[in-house]
């Protein structure tokens, strides 16, 4: 079932998106054929926005995606550039209107962000990549061109523009750039927790395809001192120096444990309970860095796994005396099935995920890079989940599978161009690295430069 975006609960859930984005109490009522924005005095003046019914409220798009250049009508376009109009199948001219009670928005900006951020676009999909994923080269964005641009964040940059003109003495809400950067524990250890025969191919891929002799040699030293804690030779054992590189920069670290195995290949080898991860767990949260969940590789389409799996791992964190004021995390393998998975985070009582970017290309995946308030679009009702959008992930960019951008000075221009994208809207720039994809003084060259920018 397909929620009529005129319905109720989408008004006041895009309401909380315009208090959030501009610090104003605005009343949104739909009508014939457009949106009336007001202050909820019932009275002029007011912006009206186009609203197309059932344009947004389905998987595709009627219309392609043409594009509106502010400059021409006054307006400013936060990232210089004209701005793609997705679903508009003509753009009028001028495109906002004056009248002599307000204003009149001929584009469905409010449908747009709609669609975008509720992520209808991907109930349903069978259009699926081998791990059961929607991935970006079957979105609107990707087709279109519009992917590493944070389109809802551009319109509502032009609708904080007319809202200004409309009421010269209300102060919008001012918001500060910021970076998040995260990273999944798939392998807190190289040797540590295999197997016999699991060390034995770990030391043969060392030395076959990484030519990394002295690591082949040092498996079975440090896999038998890993009892109580992460040998300091592992190489996958890069948490302190990433933890002093965010100090550096004054960031917070979120590190997302793997609490369950519903795949003997795809999960991780290890056990939330381990002493040497509890012992990792209690030096993150000492140096005042964020434990988060990274539930197991099937249970995207199972909200009763993500629960236990984050039971598990407030018990295991409880037991350690570690207290957050919020637990969030991401998907395993970014797999997600919408709204499946956000129901799985709700029942878990998680305060937020930061799974949606698409692992085939970095970008918007959700139009935005400002953090919201979930909503399942078929059954037409806001959570309390936040949805952290996840911009940028190092192997899309760097891994030969994805772009293959490596780890060079095109890679950097990569992160730098989106870094760039969500600094001009005022955004959150949210990247996830690894902590076994620095090993190698280029990739630790990368990433520095990736928060650095």
């Amino acid at each position: 079932m397909n929620t009529p975006l005129l319905s109720t609960p989408v008004t006041r859930w895009l309401e909380i998106i315009c208090f959030e984005r501009f610090g104003l109490h605005l009343k949104l009522t739909p009508e014939e054929g457009q949106t009336r924005i007001d202050l909820g005095q019932g009275a002029a003046p007011s912006i009206l926005v186009t609203a197309i019914p059932d344009m947004y409220c389905g998987q595709q798009l009627a219309g392609q995606c043409l594009t509106w250049d502010p400059v021409a009508e006054g307006y400013i376009s936060a990232l210089n550039r004209p701005i793609p109009a997705p679903g508009a199948v003509q753009v009028k001219t001028p495109l906002i209107e004056e009248r002599e009670d307000g204003h009149t928005i001929h584009y469905d900006i409010l449908g747009l962000a709609y669609w975008m951020l509720s992520r209808h676009e991907e109930v349903g999909r069978i259009d699926l990549d081998e791990h059961g994923r929607f991935p970006a080269t079957s979105s609107h964005a990707f087709k279109h061109g519009y992917l590493e641009r944070p389109v809802v964040d551009e319109w509502l940059y032009i609708l904080g523009q007319v809202i200004q003109r409309l009421w010269p003495q209300l102060r919008l809400k001012q918001h500060q750039f910021s970076t998040k950067v995260s990273h999944d524990v798939d392998s807190p250890s190289r040797y540590g927790f295999c197997s016999i025969v699991g060390i034995a191919r770990a030391m043969a891929g060392d030395v076959v395809k990484r030519r990394n002799f002295k690591g082949a040699l040092l498996a079975p030293w440090v896999h038998l001192h890993s009892k109580k804690a992460l040998h300091p030779a592992d190489s996958a054992n890069t948490f302190d120096w990433i933890m002093d590189v965010s100090e550096r920069h004054g960031l917070t670290s979120a590190f997302y444990f793997i609490c369950g195995r519903t795949d003997a290949i795809k999960d991780a080898d290890y056990e939330p309970e381990h002493p040497a991860i509890r012992e990792l767990m209690r030096r993150i949260h000492r140096r005042g860095h964020e434990i988060g969940l990274h539930p197991s590789y099937a249970t995207h389409q199972r909200p009763s796994a993500i629960v236990a799996e984050a039971q598990r791992l407030r018990a295991v964190a409880a037991a350690e005396g570690i207290h957050q004021d919020q637990w969030g995390g991401r998907m395993h393998y970014l797999r997600w099935e919408h709204p499946t998975t956000l129901h799985g985070w709700e029942q878990a009582g998680m305060h937020y995920d930061s799974t949606l970017s698409y692992a085939d290309r970095p970008g918007f995946r959700c139009g935005t890079c400002f953090e919201y308030p979930a909503f399942d679009p078929v059954a037409g009702t806001m959570l309390k989940l936040r949805i952290r959008p996840l911009i940028a992930m190092e192997c899309t960019v760097m891994a030969p599978r994805y772009m293959g951008l490596g780890t060079g000075e095109v890679a950097a221009a990569k992160f730098g161009q989106l870094k760039d994208a969500c600094r001009a809207v005022g955004g959150c720039f949210t990247l996830l690295w690894h902590n076994t994809q620095l090993n190698l003084d280029a990739e630790q060259a990368l990433y520095q430069h990736a928060l650095a920018h």
